[in-house]
C-alpha cells in the first residue's frame, strides 16, 4: 500500500468521523487507481481503430474527468454511425415511460435512435455497416431498472445481425449480494427479462456475460461479446457516481433506497415523484396514520406525476442512516396494514406489481398477512440456485 493511499484513506476516514462524508460511502475507502472501463481507452481504442461503430449511452456515459465517452471517441477518430438511446433519453431527462423521440446530437451531428417505446431492439436495418456496437451506462443494480434490457435487446440483435458488443464497465451500487424474488418466466417484461432475483449482485458487464453464457437471449443465439473491465474494483465496495441514472435518482439515498421502495410503483402509494425527494419518502392519501406528509406536483422529471395534487400521508426516508444490503420489506407491509380505501385496493388493478416482482406470490404473502421474515424466508431456495449461476460470472473481488 503506498504512502498516497494511506493518506488519502486516513482523511476520509477523518470526514467520516466528522460526519461530513456522505453517509452513503462511508463504509468504503477509496481504491489506488481505480478505473471504469470507459477510463481505460487503452484497451479499447485498438479494438475500434478503423471500425464503424455504434454507441448505446446516456449523460452517465462520463470519463474521471466528466468527458463524454461519446466526445472523447470523436475526438480519437473512431467513427460512430449512430448514437442509441435507453430509457430517459441520451440526455437523460425524459421521464420514466415517456416516449423518447429521435434526433440528432447538436454537439457531434451525429444521429441519435431512441431505444425506448416501439424500439427497444435496434432493427437490421439501424445496425446496417455498424461494426461494433458499445455499450456504456451507469447501471443501479436492480432487475427492474430497465438498462439490463436494454444491453439485452442490443446483444439479441448484435448476435442476429453479426455485430460485436462492446460494453464499458462500472461499478453497481448494490453489487456483492442478491436478494428479492426470482423472477418466474411468466412474468417477464421490459421491466424483468430474465430468471433473477431483484437484486442480482453483478455489474452490468457481468450481466451480459451471464445473459450470453447461460443463452438466454431469443433462441438461444450468442453475442459476439467484449468486456472492458474496471481496474482495482471490489463488489462490496461503493463507489461514487458521476451523473444521476435518471431523472427521479437523483442522490445515493435515492439509489440506496430504491431497490426496496421501487415496489411501491405497484400500488397507489407514491414514492416522491413530483417531490424533491423521489425514492427517499412514500405516502398516499389513505395511509394518513403515518406522520410525514407531502403533495406530489409536476416537476423536471415528473411531469404528471402519481397522485399529483393530492396530499399524501407517509415516512421520510432521506436521513435514513443504513447502507442497505437487503431489501427492506417493513415499509411496505406497513403501508398495506395503514391503507384505508374502500374505492381501490391496495395494489393497482393491472398488477404492475407482479411484474416488477416477477411472481404473483410476492402479492399474495403480503395480502395473507405474512411477516418480513416469512417472505424472505420463501426466497432463499431459488435465491440459492440462481447463485451458483452468477458465480460463474463474477470478475471482481468479492
Amino acid at each position: 500500500m503506498n504512502l498516497d493511499f494511506k493518506i488519502k484513506n486516513l482523511l476520509l476516514i477523518c470526514l467520516i468521523f466528522l460526519g461530513v462524508f456522505d453517509q452513503y460511502y462511508s463504509q468504503a475507502l477509496i481504491q489506488p487507481d481505480f478505473k471504469t472501463g470507459a477510463d481505460q481507452s487503452e484497451l479499447y481504442l485498438p479494438l475500434l481503430k478503423n471500425k464503424t461503430i455504434g454507441v448505446v449511452t446516456n449523460q452517465t456515459g462520463l470519463m474521471s474527468d466528466k468527458t463524454y465517452v461519446v466526445d472523447f471517441l470523436v475526438k480519437n477518430n473512431i467513427k460512430i454511425k449512430t448514437i442509441f438511446a435507453p430509457e430517459h433519453g441520451f440526455r437523460g431527462d425524459a421521464d420514466a415511460g415517456e416516449k423518447v423521440k429521435n434526433g440528432v446530437d447538436t454537439k457531434t451531428g451525429i444521429p441519435i435512435i431512441s431505444l425506448y417505446g416501439n424500439n427497444k431492439k435496434p432493427k437490421p436495418e439501424q445496425l446496417k455497416g455498424i461494426d461494433i456496437v458499445v455499450f456504456d451506462i451507469q447501471d443501479v443494480g436492480v432487475r427492474f431498472y430497465t438498462y439490463i434490457s436494454t444491453l439485452a435487446y442490443l446483444m439479441e440483435a448484435g448476435a442476429e445481425n453479426n455485430v460485436e458488443i462492446m460494453v464499458l464497465d462500472r461499478p453497481n451500487p448494490h453489487d456483492g449480494y442478491t436478494d428479492g424474488p426470482v423472477l418466474n418466466k411468466k412474468w417477464s417484461s421490459f421491466v424483468g427479462m430474465h430468471e433473477v432475483p431483484v437484486v442480482y449482485g453483478l455489474t452490468i458487464g457481468e450481466y451480459g456475460k451471464m445473459v450470453n453464457g447461460e443463452k438466454w437471449l431469443k433462441k438461444g443465439v450468442q453475442a459476439k461479446y467484449t468486456l472492458i473491465p474496471m481496474k482495482n474494483y471490489h463488489k462490496k465496495q461503493r463507489y461514487p457516481i458521476l451523473d444521476k441514472p435518471s431523472p427521479n435518482l437523483p442522490n445515493d439515498q435515492s439509489i440506496n433506497l430504491y431497490p426496496s421502495l421501487c415496489f411501491f410503483e405497484g400500488t397507489q402509494v407514491s414514492v416522491g415523484r413530483g417531490t424533491s425527494l423521489p425514492f427517499q419518502i412514500y405516502g398516499s392519501p389513505w395511509t394518513q396514520e403515518l406522520p410525514y406528509q407531502f403533495t406530489p406536483k409536476p416537476n423536471f422529471g415528473a411531469k404528471d406525476p402519481f397522485l399529483n395534487g393530492k396530499l399524501c400521508y407517509g415516512e421520510d426516508l432521506s436521513s435514513y442512516s443504513k447502507n442497505l444490503n437487503e431489501l427492506n420489506l417493513e415499509w411496505l407491509i406497513k403501508s398495506y396494514k395503514s391503507y384505508k380505501n374502500p374505492q381501490q385496493s391496495f395494489f393497482l388493478d393491472n398488477l404492475f406489481f407482479d411484474k416488477l416482482a416477477g411472481t404473483d406470490e410476492f402479492r399474495k404473502q403480503i395480502i395473507a398477512g405474512k411477516s418480513a421474515q416469512e417472505i424472505k424466508d420463501s426466497w432463499k431456495g431459488d435465491l440459492e440456485k440462481f447463485e451458483k449461476i452468477r458465480s460463474k460470472y463474477i470478475m471482481y473481488e468479492n
